[in-house]
């Protein structure tokens, strides 16, 4: 739920007045959702024809899979999914320096540094 809060705002900023915090919350669990359950599949499917490279194209198609849920659940383009991702994703990074800031705690590994 903490997480759908970023999507919130973000969703607000590209959409307006149309997202809902519904949306968040719906697109932050079902992107999840969808992303492992692609990622897995793909996978385990070509993991032994491809090898490592499964993995890979796993990621990708993964990626694809979350942004067509944000895409969905928003009623946007790509490019505006994509931009939802990257303003939640910017709005995260913020939250979590104030909490370092003003508390001593952040987000558990939400960042790759």
């Amino acid at each position: 739920m903490v997480v759908s809060i970023p999507v919130y705002f973000a969703g607000r900023a590209i959409k307006g007045r149309d997202a809902g915090f519904g949306q968040a919350m719906g697109a932050t669990l079902g992107g999840v959702v969808v992303y492992y359950v692609v990622y897995f599949v793909v996978a385990f499917l070509l993991g032994e024809v491809v090898g490592p490279a499964a993995d890979i194209l796993a990621l990708i198609l993964g990626l694809i899979a979350w942004l067509a849920v944000f895409r969905g659940a928003f009623h946007t383009s790509w490019v505006g999914a994509i931009g939802i991702v990257v303003i939640a994703w910017l709005i995260l990074l913020v939250l979590d320096f104030i909490l370092i800031a003003a508390f001593g705690v952040k987000f558990p590994n939400f960042f790759p540094f």
